[in-house]
């Protein structure tokens, strides 16, 4: 058994590839060593900010011998198969190979040879060079005259197995046992044996951290010691705290001052600048909770004043950055939101989809349109929706694009708007991610859910969907944001019926329809949502009536099934949120077959159907609705089932008890399910749908369905398909698996 250490040491690896890289260049070692029959106890690998290094513990010495087989023709076979397996098997006589008997096959020829092991030094030679040359980076460049790509020029290798050198060559670089501490505190080199000694010396007299999580930790401790001192909290910021640890091989907190005169701008424009420029934490006040005139900083040196210098140098850099935020402020503060939002007509948002005025001008009304749904005033979704973009052209936005609509919010404020104008310009972008909050004030949704629509819409309109992994115009984003938007407000707001709206304005107003309009191919029964008849008043509403007549005329069968395309992507963006909730995908797929477009009403009834199915009733009954499918299923193979198939109540009072119980049970439920759906009340509907179980069980153990009397059989199968009927009110059973 050996210890191996390979350390990659190079100049500043930025610190957004580091861990990727040490988990490439671990899984690459181990799938090389593997690859050679080597086995191993442990395999780890550190990063930092100029080094990638792996460590195999308990290493095999050389891999084992390897005895292979190859199986030949049947003995007594032609000389032609003896010669041909000779050759593959390398013997020069047939005699050097072996008899094996097969009960079923008889005797065959077998030719045994040995594979000897290879030395972990000779596997280690061959394979690391190779992992270097192939190892990918996201950028990667080339130095000198030499051919290697690396991510920044390669300058050591340390590749030393139980304590000895395993000698190698890669672009011009030798492997060898050298490496370097920090460039101030202890450059080296040193020399290594292992990895014990490679940390015990890069740790000690070195001054590197070398791993993330060790470094993760100093800096979260610093930061708290220096927080509490000063009597702060820090704001806590995931994303900057990763890249600092990739940052500083030698971590030192250091906590700053800035001029408290900056504490007059937006906070969120001291802290991005901060972050972005920067790459300071912010802290607030730990007794008023505001926003502290301070800074944290990483440093990589431990200074002998405690980091009083670094700090001052700091705040001269901070001062001129929040100087030129002041600035900006200031000038985007004597412009109205108003005068900004006239630029927006000279942006363009998509060729096809007109300008970023445009854009506004269609959200503005959809957002007017669907404020009375959302419990919104419509004058106030109106406006927000005509000022929500405008700060895009403000210079602050300009120099922080993350602060669009933040901005605005301030701009808005300081000019004397609603409150609620306000807020909603700022939150009309959420949710942004995941772990976004997602807006709640109904002027807010009313506007979010406006913009959100017009870009669906707009972009399956011109068919620029996401394929695969591409997205470009970030629509599962807002498609996902939308679903989240009305399920966890509980808006109560008919998809189908925003969605008419938005495409006949978009295709009115720039007039995409003709040419795309002759290619619709999808056929569906439109009617069932009424749909034509909302797209034509809202054409009219656009247009006039006499222009709709010839407007609807070429286009309504292009804006349905852009409508259809744009539910199904939406339906497929709710499965994924339930599914993220841990709902079941077949109760969703069961509940969706319904055609339903209010997605509060879709989560309501998988909440109602999983808690139904989790009963004996639910469960019994779905076992039965299957005897029933089948039956269904298979006399549909034989032939279509007669059109317009009705139960015959005389037939059903002739035939057994059982057979009379479900007919009247069926009626009862039937009966009982209309309140509670009509109520929303799916609990009860289940509850009413639980009657059927005992009748249906009943049924199908004293009932012949295949009657020899064709009349008798007919009404048995309409009984049948009366009884999926009903439960199809609730839920198409047939999605629901186990």
């Amino acid at each position: 058994m050996a210890d191996l250490l390979i350390e990659l040491f190079s100049e500043e690896i930025p610190a957004r590839m580091q861990a990727k890289a040490e988990a490439d260049l671990l899984a690459a070692v181990t799938a090389k060593l593997k690859e050679a029959g080597l086995a191993w106890k442990t395999a780890f690998a550190v990063s930092g900010p100029r080094r990638l290094t792996a460590v195999v513990e308990g290493l095999d010495a050389r891999s084992a011998d390897v005895r292979e087989e190859k199986k030949g023709p049947k003995v007594g076979a032609p000389d032609q198969a003896i010669a041909g397996f000779l050759r593959g098997a390398g013997l020069s006589d047939i005699a050097e190979a072996s008899i094996v008997s097969d009960p079923k096959k008889g005797d065959f020829y077998v030719a045994y040879s040995t594979v000897p092991g290879r030395d972990a030094t000779d596997v280690i030679a061959q394979a690391v060079p190779a992992i270097i040359r192939d190892f990918h980076w996201p950028k990667s460049m080339r130095w000198g005259t030499g051919e290697l790509r690396w991510v920044r020029p390669l300058q050591r290798i340390v590749c030393v197995l139980d304590g000895k050198v395993v000698p190698f060559e890669v672009g011009g670089v030798h492997s060898g046992n050298e490496t370097e501490g920090h460039r101030v505190h202890g450059r080296g080199p040193y020399t290594v044996t292992g990895w014990a000694d490679y940390k015990s010396q890069l740790e000690g007299k070195g001054h590197v951290v070398l791993s993330r999580d060790d470094r993760r930790a100093a800096i979260l401790a610093g930061i708290e010691t220096a927080c509490a001192k000063a009597g702060l909290q820090w704001i806590e910021d995931k994303g900057l705290l990763e890249e600092v640890v990739g940052l500083a091989e030698h971590p030192v907190v250091v906590l700053g001052q800035m001029d408290p005169a900056f504490l007059d701008l937006p906070p969120e424009v001291i802290t991005l600048s901060m972050r972005t420029h920067q790459k300071y934490f912010a802290a607030n006040d730990a007794k008023t909770g505001k926003l502290a005139p301070n800074f944290i900083l990483v440093a990589n040196i431990a200074a002998t004043d405690g980091g009083a210098k670094i700090a001052e140098g700091n705040a001269r850099v901070l001062s001129a950055r929040l100087s030129d935020a002041r600035f900006f402020w200031e000038k985007d503060k004597a412009t109205p939101l108003d005068v900004m939002g006239e630029k927006l007509k000279t942006i363009a948002f998509k060729e096809e989809l007109g300008s970023l005025g445009d854009k506004v001008e269609r959200v503005a009304a959809l957002a007017r349109e669907l404020a009375p749904a959302v419990g919104a005033n419509p004058d106030l979704a109106e406006r927000a929706a005509r000022l929500a973009k405008a700060d895009l052209v403000s210079e602050m936005v300009g120099e922080f694009p993350e602060l669009q609509g933040v901005m605005g919010r301030y701009y808005a404020l300081a000019a004397g708007e609603d409150a609620r104008v306000a807020d909603a310009i700022r939150d009309h972008y959420k949710p942004q991610g995941p772990s976004d909050s997602v807006p709640t004030d109904s002027v807010s949704i009313a506007v979010a859910l406006a913009d959100k629509l017009d870009t669906l819409v707009g972009f399956w309109a011109i068919d620029e969907k996401p394929t695969g992994s591409k997205d470009p115009f970030a629509l599962r984003r807002a498609a996902l944001g939308l679903v989240r938007i009305i399920v966890e407000n509980g808006v109560r707001v008919r998809v189908l019926r925003a969605l008419a709206p938005a495409i006949a304005r978009l295709l009115s107003t720039k007039k995409i329809a003709e040419e795309k309009a002759k290619l619709a191919t999808l056929k569906l029964v439109s009617e069932e949502y009424g749909f034509h008849e909302f797209y034509e008043q809202a054409v009219e509403v656009r247009l006039g009536q006499s222009a709709a007549k010839q407007f609807t005329s070429v286009s309504k069968d292009f804006a349905w099934d852009t409508v259809v395309s744009v539910l199904i992507f939406l339906a497929d963006r709710l499965k994924q949120s339930l599914r993220d909730q841990g709902k079941r995908h077949d109760l969703i797929d069961a509940v969706l077959e319904l055609g339903e477009d209010d997605l509060v009403l879709i989560v309501k009834r998988v909440e109602a159907l999983a808690a139904f199915l989790a009963t004996e009733d639910g469960a019994t009954l779905l076992a039965g609705y299957r005897r029933a499918a089948n039956i269904l299923k298979a006399e549909e193979k034989k032939g279509a089932l007669p059109e317009g198939l009705e139960v015959d109540p005389a037939l059903i009072a002739k035939g057994p008890a059982a057979e009379l119980a479900l007919w009247a049970s069926l009626n009862e439920t039937t009966a009982a399910l209309e309140a509670p759906l009509k109520a929303e009340d799916f609990a009860g509907a289940m509850t009413a749908l639980a009657g059927l179980r005992a009748p249906v069980d009943a049924f199908f153990e004293g009932v012949m369905v295949n009657d020899s009397d064709a009349q008798v059989r007919e009404n048995r199968l309409a009984l049948l398909v009366a009884v999926r009927g009903a439960l199809h009110k609730v839920a198409d059973f047939s999605k629901i698996e186990g």
